[in-house]
């Protein structure tokens, strides 16, 4: 073996530990008593094991721009304007730069699959994505990454914005997405997207339904095509904050039909909480879709950074922990239970959503392993606890030390 983890509690059942043994980048043994010699053997010491984070949105061409962009005037955010007013500024080398930081963030908080959402224009061209790009191949050795690309700012209104979508799937991107919200005609761009992950045969990751009301949801059209091209599991929808504005019975029928369609969501919990409500003074709704109701009702469900320090959200350390907590504060799910449900939307609920076929602590999967300082999910999520240690493909990436309390003699 090259590598032995001894007294492991994994997620699924953190009653009992195991071992796991690592050999040529894939797990090879789960079990007790393994007797095998490896070149490092760690002792978890009855902490939690579990396949790598899975980070499904995030944005990180367009991380930690904060400090170049106009201030926030009011209560209105102006995100989207704010950002677009310092894109024709991005270069590739800025862009590497910048989302480097962002990366290894999350690589030191457990990420080891990623979706990278990368927007593209007329204004930011293809600078974006090719340094993302970059970053993929230069990181590879700690994390795997898609390229989502979307078009932010509109498809059918914003001439050449199309071209320079087709160019990047043609150049590698696996996923295509869109938002819809800030186009002149919403069907029309999600038609096309389809058109986009029909020719290229990707998957499809839109940008959907961010609003105040319940009123006119794109999301029925989405669950439309899904089903009229047979492209159930393969289309997800991120925000949805309209889902948690719905009338309890009506959001259960609108989930069944979410499920039935094969359409995954995803929560941004960070984003969410500092857009929404922004045309209220008092009694401010907090925007966000109720994840665990969503699972029960079928719908495949994932939580995700998406922004850190940018007008979207100015603030952010890329732990994923702190999303599926801060799901679990404002949704107030303090059960076992539920907040076990929060951190499979982390691991093998986002993996399922990423459609990741060789993801978990199986045998023969590639060993992308975390050791959180944790015994089981719930304690995880509760308590903010951190990882101690990453591996990717049985290497490790990352080491934590646990903090030390020197008391007076």
């Amino acid at each position: 073996m090259d590598l032995i983890i001894r007294n492991a509690r994994l997620s699924c059942d953190p009653v009992d530990t195991v071992d796991i043994g690592v050999r040529d980048g894939k797990i090879a043994f789960v079990g007790t008593g393994i007797s095998a010699v490896a070149r490092e053997v760690v002792d978890a010491g009855g902490c939690m094991v579990c396949g790598g984070f899975c980070e499904t949105h995030i944005h990180l061409e367009k991380s930690r721009i904060i400090d170049r962009c106009a201030p926030e005037v009011g209560r209105n955010a102006m995100a989207v304007k704010r950002v677009s007013e310092v894109k024709h500024t991005f270069t590739v080398e800025d862009v590497v730069a910048r989302a480097r930081q962002t990366l290894e963030r999350c690589i030191e908080n457990g990420a080891t699959r990623m979706r990278a959402h990368v927007e593209v224009d007329p204004l930011v061209g293809l600078r974006g994505f090719e340094g993302v790009q970059q970053l993929a191949a230069e990181y590879a050795w700690a994390i795997d990454i898609e390229i989502c690309v979307f078009p932010q700012e509109g498809l059918t209104n914003n001439p050449g914005t199309d071209e320079l979508m087709v160019e990047a799937l043609r150049r590698g991107a696996r996923v295509v997405g869109a938002a819809p919200g800030y186009d002149t005609d919403h069907a029309a761009q999600i038609r096309r997207v389809f058109e986009m992950a029909r020719e290229f045969d990707v998957d499809i990751d839109m940008h959907l339904d961010f609003g105040n009301t319940p009123d006119e949801m794109d999301i029925p059209l989405v669950c439309e095509l899904t089903e009229q091209f047979g492209w159930g599991g393969r289309v997800a929808v991120g925000h949805m904050t309209r889902l948690s504005t719905m009338k309890l019975d009506d959001l259960k029928v609108m989930a069944k039909r979410i499920a039935d369609a094969g359409v995954a969501v995803t929560v941004l919990p960070a984003t969410e909480l500092f857009l929404m409500g922004r045309d209220q003074t008092d009694n401010v709704r907090r925007g966000l879709a109720d994840v665990n109701l969503l699972a029960e009702q079928g719908v495949n469900c994932s939580l995700s950074t998406n922004n850190i320090l940018n007008p979207f959200t100015p603030m952010g350390d890329c732990s994923l922990i702190r999303m599926a907590n801060l799901q679990a504060n404002c949704c107030q799910i303090g059960t076992k239970p539920g907040m076990r449900e929060l951190f499979s939307m982390l691991t093998d609920r986002s993996a399922r959503l990423m459609n990741l076929a060789d993801y978990g602590v199986a045998v023969g999967n590639p060993a992308d392993l975390v050791i959180v300082d944790a015994t089981s999910p719930e304690q995880a999520v509760a308590e903010l606890r951190p990882p101690l240690a990453v591996y990717k493909r049985g290497r490790r990436t990352v080491t934590r030390e646990r903090p030390v309390i020197h008391r007076p003699n």
